[in-house]
């Protein structure tokens, strides 16, 4: 279920747009994170299992965007970190350690006049969505209060892109709803809540990412799921049986 505060932000960024382009839903979480935040830049970039995808979604500003692509390039910094681990990696002072951990994207980040990152994994169980990249020109942690609004934003960005697939599938689907309008999907979550004892929403969650991570659409997948080819465990989140069926 989620959080009051994810709620917000999606029917925030959801307002804020004309509801048909839903390509701009990252710039405008981004947007919408650098204000309630204290940082200087925000980018969210899309991963893999095998690291950085090169896909930057959202950027504030060109400086945040080159620090995402170089990331990419380098195959080191908090973003590979953090999708790696899956939790955040909090650096509030980059010139104390930052070279040391990251040889070479620690001294360009400081060339840039970035002096602390915070980095914040987007997953839905084992499955790496991509990263929330928090850029900030002055040392310092962040408050406490500040943390937990970071982490609504990533848990916000993780259904944003996940929503983007859908949007490419079905031309366009409520973000803030929690089942989708094809019958298929409504069956599969229903059937998936049933196996991995979770809520709807969480469900189409699941199922989107399972989508998201094999390059398939939420329907066909959906399909499989009613017609018990596939199965989502109990055990790992997220993770899925395959049976062949004819």
């Amino acid at each position: 279920m989620r959080s009051p505060r994810v709620a917000e932000i999606l029917s925030v960024i959801a307002a804020r747009g004309d509801g048909q382009d839903s390509a701009t839903l990252p710039a405008r979480l981004g947007a919408e994170c650098l204000s309630a935040l204290p940082v200087s830049g925000v980018g969210v970039a899309l991963m893999t299992a095998e690291g950085p995808s090169g896909v930057v979604l959202a950027a504030t500003d060109e400086r945040a965007r080159q620090l995402e692509e170089l990331q990419f390039a380098l195959g080191e910094g908090p973003c590979v970190d953090a999708s790696g681990s899956g939790r955040p990696v909090l650096q509030p002072d980059l010139a104390a350690d930052g070279s040391a951990r990251w040889p070479g994207f620690g001294a360009a980040v400081l060339d840039a006049g970035v002096h602390a990152i915070f980095a914040f994994p987007l997953r839905v169980g084992a499955i790496r969505v991509g990263v929330l990249d928090l850029y900030r020109d002055t040392p310092g942690s962040l408050s406490a209060l500040d943390l937990a609004d970071a982490l609504a934003f990533a848990e916000a960005a993780t259904v944003v892109v996940l929503h983007l697939q859908d949007h490419d599938e079905h031309g366009g689907s409520a973000l803030t709803g929690p089942i989708d309008g094809q019958a298929a999907v409504h069956q599969a979550t229903g059937m998936i809540t049933v196996q991995l004892g979770v809520s709807l929403a969480e469900a189409l969650l699941r199922l989107r990412a399972h989508a998201y991570t094999t390059g398939r659409t939420v329907s066909a997948v959906a399909a499989d799921v009613v017609n018990r080819r596939l199965r989502f465990d109990d055990g790992e989140p997220g993770t899925t049986t395959q049976r062949d069926r004819p």
